[in-house]
């Protein structure tokens, strides 16, 4: 799935219409999956396709839950809102799998790095 589409569905699925307010929530929702995936830094330059789904969802989540961010409880004529941890609900998060690297292992010649 491209950039492009994500955004749209990410508009699509929130009704948000500016699209400056969706690209900003879709960079940040690449910054929480990237921190996550990778928590040693190296980054990609590209999202990895398996978590295209997960990147839309986080952003759509984010975008949804604008104006009440921290809520904890919220009672209003029978509704009922709570957040779960932090940002972003760790639902979202165990999707994300951590990369990490052999350490000390060897390298491709066979030579031994420390």
């Amino acid at each position: 799935m491209t950039d492009e589409e994500k955004k749209t569905l990410i508009g699509l699925m929130s009704d948000e219409q500016d699209e400056s307010v969706v690209a900003a929530y879709f960079s940040l929702a690449k910054q929480i999956i990237f921190e996550k995936a990778f928590p040693f830094g190296n980054f990609p330059e590209e999202m990895p396709s398996q978590y295209d789904g997960v990147h839309v969802e986080i952003a759509v989540y984010l975008l949804n839950k604008r104006g009440a961010e921290g809520e904890s409880v919220h009672l209003e004529n029978g509704v009922s809102r709570h957040w779960e941890d932090g940002s972003v609900p760790p639902s979202l998060l165990r999707r994300i799998i951590p990369f990490a690297g052999v350490v000390g292992g060897s390298n491709a010649s066979g030579e031994t790095e420390p």
